[in-house]
């Protein structure tokens, strides 16, 4: 990950209208105080270190930054002291200004963020202030009204590929295209972990398709899915109750996972990325067996609905921690309930 971290401006992938901006920023010489806030993963601290390379020659680096992370301690002591005294010293003999760069400024304590304020102000003609975010919302106002404010969105799949592409063909891994089209998929737009979880799979297992990373991160399968829905609707009972709770003892599914993917099936009906169109079954079942259901999961708008309820329920309880077989258990009734409810209007 940090091997790979871009140096420059230019070589950030994403979000080309904020570097824009920055980049006229720094070449009219009017760099405001900055705050960046947006996911993990997505470049905020990249490009204010690209930033500050484009800014500031190798040497001058160390008297010209100030950089602090959550890790550091930036209670009010720190404000009034280092940083204080870093922001108020001139830059003797050179014209510009210097930086100091506040990591996950959300972990700031109010206090620490309630004295910042009046330093920001003061000593704004030497001294530019970055701070970098999660949570905007974890800011206080005072502060997010003194800076030029820049969201940083997930990235999307033609930004990210690209970039994988060439981590891929530097470190020589071998890719497949369903295994390319899986990291995204987990990733969901964040660029760190994708290398992440490119490294593990590659590691791990060698070879980066699309079934090794998704046991590499423990993400159910899509065609496990496809088995367990199957099983849901199309058994009795104590068959699917049975078959599950061996898949999931079998793969080491944890019931929240599956949920969650169960969910983005039921919620999109037949849309879902990624599952071919036609029978969305898995290659494992036998070709006699057709999916009575499954072939046709575009639930009637009223049924869908109180799937989606009940498996809010069951999400909400295991969140509070109930036994994971009882849940399952009320899972698979919900579904069976949905069954009989689909016959009965048929």
């Amino acid at each position: 990950v940090e091997k790979y971290r871009p140096q420059a401006l230019s070589e950030l992938v994403s979000h080309r209208d904020i570097l824009s901006t920055v980049q006229r920023f720094i070449s009219e010489d009017r760099l405001p105080h900055l705050l960046l806030y947006g996911p993990p993963g997505t470049g905020k601290t990249s490009t204010i270190l690209a930033c500050a390379r484009q800014l500031y020659r190798e040497r001058e680096f160390g008297s010209m930054v100030l950089e602090l992370n959550a890790s550091d301690d930036r209670g009010i002591d720190i404000v009034r002291g280092p940083i204080l005294s870093f922001a108020s010293t001139r830059t003797i003999f050179k014209k510009g200004f210097k930086l100091v760069i506040l990591d996950e400024a959300d972990a700031m304590t109010q206090d620490a963020q309630n004295a910042l304020r009046r330093v920001i102000e003061k000593f704004t003609e030497n001294t530019r202030f970055c701070l970098i975010c999660n949570y905007l919302s974890k800011i206080i106002p005072a502060l997010q009204s003194r800076c030029t404010r820049f969201r940083f969105g997930p990235l999307t799949p033609e930004l990210m590929v690209p970039r994988l592409r060439h981590v891929v063909q530097e470190e020589g891994v071998d890719v497949t295209e369903d295994g390319m089209k899986a990291l995204v998929t987990l990733s969901s737009g964040d660029m760190r972990r994708a290398l992440n979880i490119l490294q593990s799979t590659a590691m791990a297992f060698g070879k980066v398709t699309e079934e090794n990373v998704y046991t590499c991160t423990g993400h159910p399968l899509k065609s496990d899915i496809a088995n367990i829905l199957d099983w849901m609707l199309n058994q009795d009972f104590s068959t699917a109750y049975r078959k599950i709770t061996e898949l999931k003892t079998l793969k080491g599914l944890a019931l929240q996972d599956i949920l969650t993917e169960i969910h983005l099936f039921v919620h999109r009906g037949r849309s879902l990325q990624g599952w071919p169109p036609e029978d969305r079954v898995s290659p494992q079942l036998a070709p006699t067996h057709t999916p009575s259901f499954l072939s046709a999961v575009d639930f009637p708008p009223s049924v869908r609905i109180q799937l989606l309820i009940k498996m809010a329920d069951i999400e909400y309880r295991l969140a509070a921690g109930t036994s994971e077989k009882i849940q399952l258990s009320s899972l698979i009734a919900a579904f069976q309930v949905t069954r009989d409810l689909i016959v009965a209007e048929a």
